[in-house]
Order: C-alpha cells, then structure tokens, then sequence
C-alpha cells in the first residue's frame, strides 16, 4: 500500500542542483583521504555547498531556496558522497530536516531557519540517541528533559552520535518535558548557546570527519517558542514522508560510495598488468564476471532510488515499512560491492595508499544508519503476518 501525497519538486530551470554537485565531488575527493586521517569536518566544504547553493536546496522557493524534491536532493547527496561521504552525510541529515520536519514548525520560527541557511553556512540536525536509551527507533522515553520556567524552557541532557557537531547553527534536540503527563518532541536550540559541552568522543573507524561527538546541555535556556511538536509521548513518531526522505537520501550516500570504489576498481583491473599475464587484469573472464556482479547490485540500487525518489515527488509515499527494505537493501547491496572489489584487488585494496580501504570503512557505516536490518526485517514480518 502506498500513501498518497503531493509534494511537487520546483527547482529553477537556470540552476542544475546535480550537476554543480558533481563538480563539487570532484574537488571534495582531492582532499578526502587528509579528512579522513584528521577526524575533523571540513568547514571548506560546507563553504563551497553555501556557495553552490546546496544548503538551500529543499527549502522552499518562497523562502529563498530551490524547493527540491526527493529525487534530485538524493542524487545531490549520492554525489557528495562519492566526493568525501562524512561532508555528504551531514548535508544530507541538513536537507531531509528542512525538507520535511522545519516545515512543519510555526512559520516564524521555520522562515528565521529557513533564511538563515538561505545566506551562509547555518546547518542543522537532529541529536536524538542517548547512552541509556539508544537508537529511539527501537521505542522508549528520552531522557533529556525541557524543564518549563517563567521565559521559557531549560534543558538538560546527554546526547550521543551528534553529526556534524562542529559545523551546526542548530541543534534539533529531542525530549520530554517534566510535566506530570510528559509530552515528547523537539527543543531548537542554537549550538552556541551557554550550558553546551562537546566532549570529543568520536574515534570510528568510517565517516571520521562527520565528528559526531558526545553533547552535553545543562540548563540550556531557550524561548518558549522553541519547544517543537511536543505531543503526548503516545502520539507516535515520525511519520511515512519523513522515513522516505531519511532513508533514500542516506541510502544515496552509501551508494556513492560503493560507485567511487567500483570506479577505482575498474581503474586498477585496466592498468594493472601482472608480468606472469602479460596483460591488464580486465582480460580474465574471472575479474569481468566479478565486476558484473558489482554492476548488478549498483544497477539494482540506481533503479530503487531513482523511482522512489520520482514516487515521493509525485505524492505516492511508501509506507514506513517499505521505506525500511528500501533502505536495507541498497546499503547492503552497496556494502556487497565494495567488498567484492577488495576480493578482487587484494593487498592493493587494503592498502593506506590506496582509496578502496577508505571506502570500504566508510561503507560499513551504512549498517548502523537508523532502520537497522533486523527491526527493517521485523516490521516487513510481521505486517505481511497481520490477518487480512
């Protein structure tokens, strides 16, 4: 089944989102193996995307910005992605917030964000996991707390996994009041305000330059105005269009990265020429097969992203559920070919030297993006176990 909405994409016949994010992959890769080794955002980047007029892209016209729709905005992030990922992951957490969550917040609030990010580097994102209580996906109360005070609210908590932290305007944090009866949502909060820590724990082993670092607030004051969709915690979450953005968008990311990897790949098999052969790789009917394995998963992964895309555009959501498997399957399919590639390049693969072990740690990360293969796999069950 899917859910009918209509949510049309209206982006300027002068401006090309995809092919300025194409030139801008290209430059981002030069510099992506030294962002990765240091561990730290590239500022540089999210100049050149404010620049492009990239960080405008799904806020919509009337507000200043481009007013994309999920097709375009996915094949934006794919290509930043192939560029340098952990860029491309706090891009794509930026896009999916303004293109669904900030337009549903009371106009004043939405146009300051939205005109902010408008005319200079103002990003966003959501800092929802917390230690004792994990992904929220998997259901449970936060524990950060929005404490009601005579101007306003005060809010403390600890927050895991806050991408892009270094680089934020904004921070999306998500809570409970300390009514009797707690209400759940979202708390604005300027990532510069007094009462915020950042406590340096990000050390990964992929996307090492999204910095998602621990945070800390205690008795963080903001505007009453800035506590968001706060409803009673039985309300539910997020809902179907929310879940298609999140998870096409990230899906395009890991696909990116498997693109760029099978791109290396097919590089090294043309050039490498072993002198036992006397000829590249690329001849053996072993590597062409194993290289056609790869081509079908990315080919599998281009048809899945580009129709949902062009679905959701259309209004045609797909249920929770489905966005999950899509999910679920193109980073696993993207996962699959990275690794076939470092089956096929062997000690070269690996190699520091070389940009496939990169792209294979960054790839991995898709795994742990919020659905996870078994609640994706759980809901598909027991939904086609539901009596009819």
């Amino acid at each position: 089944m899917t859910l009918q909405r209509r949510v049309p994409p209206s982006i300027s016949e002068s401006f090309d989102p995809i092919v300025v994010a194409a030139d801008l992959s290209r430059r981002f890769a030069e510099t992506a193996a030294e962002v990765d080794r240091s561990g730290e955002t590239s500022r540089a980047n999210f100049e050149s995307l404010a620049g492009a007029g990239l960080l405008r892209l799904t806020i919509p016209e009337t507000a200043g910005g481009h007013g994309a729709g999920l097709e375009a905005t996915s094949k934006v992030v794919e290509w930043i992605g192939r560029g340098e990922p952990s860029t491309a992951l706090i891009l794509a957490m930026h896009l999916i917030n303004h293109a669904t969550v900030v337009r549903t917040w009371p106009q004043e609030v939405a146009t300051r964000l939205q005109q902010e990010s408008c005319v200079g580097i103002s990003l966003l994102n959501a800092l929802r996991v917390e230690p004792e209580l994990g992904t929220p996906a998997r259901g449970g109360l936060p524990a950060t707390i929005g404490r009601r005070t005579a101007d306003g609210w005060r809010i403390s908590g600890h927050k895991l996994y806050s991408t892009g932290i270094p680089v934020l305007r904004w921070l999306l944090v998500w809570g409970r009041t300390d009514e009797t009866e707690p209400r759940v949502g979202t708390f604005l909060v300027p990532a510069d305000a007094p009462g915020i820590k950042v406590v340096p724990t990000w050390n990964h082993l992929g996307m090492r330059a999204t910095a998602s670092h621990d945070v800390i607030l205690e008795d963080v004051a903001i505007p009453f105005d800035h506590g968001l969709d706060l409803r009673p915690a039985s309300a539910g979450g997020r809902d179907a269009e929310y879940w298609a953005w999140a998870t096409l968008t990230v899906s395009s990311l890991y696909n990116g990265v498997a693109l760029v990897a099978r791109d290396w790949l097919i590089d090294f098999l043309k050039t490498r020429k072993p002198s036992n052969l006397g000829a590249p790789l690329a001849s053996l009917p072993r590597m062409q097969e194993a290289v056609g394995e790869i081509e079908a998963l990315l080919r599998v992964n281009a048809r899945l992203l580009s129709s949902t895309g062009r679905d959701v555009d259309a209004g045609r959501i797909p249920e929770i559920a489905e966005s999950g498997l899509i999910k679920s399957t193109v980073t696993n399919n993207a996962i699959a070919a990275v690794e076939i590639a470092l089956k096929l390049s062997g000690n070269h693969g690996l190699s520091r030297g070389n940009p496939l072990e990169r792209h294979h740690r960054d790839v991995l990360c898709g795994r742990i993006h919020t659905p996870q293969d078994d609640s994706v796999r759980l809901a598909a069950g027991k939904g086609a176990l539901e009596p009819s």
